[in-house]
């Protein structure tokens, strides 16, 4: 934008749409962005499923049934348990993830732009580059774990779980439970930040090579062009390859909760 810096223009596309200032406020963008993600996706899969046949199947619904049956297969393959739940929860995270990434495919200067129409100072419109985001995506996943686990062996096996393992021996309590519970905090909290990483450094990207359209010289402005292609292609594959990491992670994590051995 004009009469901007580069790290004036940097810092403002980095900047949230905030309830208010200090630690407790809501990032009104990314709820935004997650909701509207998660809308498209119920209304595309609703109409799939309103309209599905056992006839010939149009290509939306040959795509659909694709992807169903790639994550059930996925799901069959990782967890050993009922899978009437665990497999609808993976598509859903695999889905969710993927468009809330997809968002990051979106020109960096449309969202404020966008925003400026309305009076608004700042849009970012990739959630996923959101660590608040990615960490409440997270917590769910963790209280999920700590569900199926109490499932699968009762409260009397989930204390055992945290307090005679790796050592069978009562004197090892302290020692179990804290190795077992910094590794059980220790899942969330990295699926949280591989996720935010990939998609916050992707962003940050985005905005470089966007600042190189703001440069005097013709040479950066000609270079930009293809570096956003190119980047935009490469970015393609890893807003779906965190998709999948994050819906593998998660089903690996639930298979561990519900059928860990007991010592």
């Amino acid at each position: 934008m004009a009469g901007q810096t580069t790290a004036d223009y940097i810092s403002h596309h980095l900047a949230f749409l905030k309830t208010g200032d200090g630690f407790w406020n809501v990032h009104l963008d990314s709820l935004f962005f997650s909701l509207l993600a998660g809308g498209i996706f119920l209304f595309f899969f609703y109409r799939v499923a309103k309209k599905a046949t056992s006839g010939i199947p149009g290509k939306f619904q040959c795509f659909v049934e694709i992807v169903v049956e790639w994550v059930d297969g996925m799901v069959k393959d990782n967890f050993h348990g009922p899978r009437g739940v665990v497999a609808p929860l993976a598509l859903t995270v695999f889905c969710w993830v993927f468009l809330m990434n997809a968002f990051d495919l979106i020109p960096v200067d449309y969202p404020p732009q966008f925003a400026a129409l309305l009076g608004i100072d700042y849009l970012r419109a990739v959630p996923t580059a959101d660590i608040s985001t990615t960490l409440g995506l997270s917590i769910g996943v963790f209280g999920l774990i700590i569900f199926y686990t109490i499932k699968s062996k009762g409260l009397t096996g989930f204390a055992k779980e945290y307090t005679l393992h790796p050592f069978n021996h009562w004197a090892f309590i302290p020692v179990n439970f804290l190795l077992e519970v910094v590794t059980l905090i220790a899942k969330p909290i990295s699926l949280a930040f591989r996720l935010f990483g990939n998609m916050y450094a992707g962003e940050l990207i985005f905005i470089l090579i966007a600042v190189m359209y703001m440069a005097d010289s013709i040479v950066p402005q000609v270079l930009g062009v293809p570096l956003h292609l190119i980047w935009a292609i490469f970015h393609i594959l890893v807003i779906t390859l965190q998709a999948f990491i994050f819906m593998m992670l998660t089903i690996v994590y639930l298979s561990m909760g519900y059928n860990k051995a007991e010592h």
